[in-house]
């Protein structure tokens, strides 16, 4: 299975001109954190040692997102979320991602409970980062309107989340749902969501495995069945597709994946 043009390189679109507040006391973090995000294309990652600073600024400058330590001295990183949900300054619907140590259960939905709309353990690699926070902002423009939150267009295939269906439309036939499962239609509708945009598998796993309530040490083994058999499955049900184009779900380094983005032709 041979990797997709590279989706990180076309991450610079989406971040292009994006406003971040970041909120790390770890000043060498910081410096890392926010110099992968300007590199990236991010115009301004303005920088936090502690909640009421970030509240601060959150008050008074309107942010893309908000990357957010839990651990910081006074105001905490919960409770400086709280404060800016809760508050009248231009973030309050701004997306926000804990990035933090804390990294149980509980923390978990603590975080998500007071507004977050992800939340990563330390330590994280790059790449996973960059794919949390271009999902963020993706969904961002879809809630805003930006784009249609209804059925999902990509080449032959029509995906319709409020039907829980994908469609397949070829050229000269005529279309036909395809049978997936339950979790092989997460599965999808979680890559096909994403518009050519890397989906990490821990990502994939958060999202899809929701009766899971921690990440075991061999879910990366468990992913990666479970997307062989969807691929030999979208190809059985989707044969008249050049084999080119298969397997649909393809490799993006290597704990990434990306439905293949398809002209109408395809």
């Amino acid at each position: 299975m041979g990797d997709a043009a590279d989706p990180y390189a076309a991450l610079s679109r989406i971040f292009d001109g994006r406003r971040a507040l970041l909120l790390e006391d770890d000043s060498a973090l910081a410096d890392h954190v926010a110099g992968k995000l300007t590199r990236a294309g991010f115009s301004v990652v303005d920088r936090a040692v502690d909640g009421e600073e970030a509240v601060s600024k959150a008050t008074t400058a309107t942010y893309d997102i908000l990357i957010l330590d839990r651990i910081t001295a006074g105001l905490d990183g919960l409770s400086a979320l709280t404060a800016i949900r809760e508050g009248s300054g231009p973030n309050r619907e701004a997306p926000a991602l804990f990035l933090t140590a804390l990294g149980g259960e509980r923390q978990k939905v603590e975080g998500l409970l007071a507004g977050a709309d992800d939340y990563v353990a330390k330590p994280v690699g790059d790449e996973e980062l960059l794919a949390r926070v271009a999902a963020q902002l993706r969904r961002a423009r879809i809630s805003s309107g930006d784009q249609t939150s209804g059925d999902l267009v990509n080449g032959p295939f029509k995906l319709s989340p409020g039907a829980r269906t994908l469609t397949f439309l070829p050229q000269g036939g005529p279309a036909r749902v395809l049978d997936l499962s339950p979790l092989e239609f997460a599965i999808v509708a979680e890559l096909f969501g994403a518009r050519g945009q890397p989906v990490t598998k821990s990502m994939l796993w958060d999202r899809c495995w929701i009766e899971w309530k921690f990440l075991p040490d061999n879910y990366v083994n468990i992913i990666d069945a479970r997307i062989s058999a969807l691929r030999r499955r979208l190809k059985e049900q989707c044969s008249e597709l050049s084999d080119s184009l298969h397997p649909l779900i393809v490799s993006a380094r290597s704990q990434s994946l990306v439905f293949r983005v398809l002209d109408k032709s395809a």
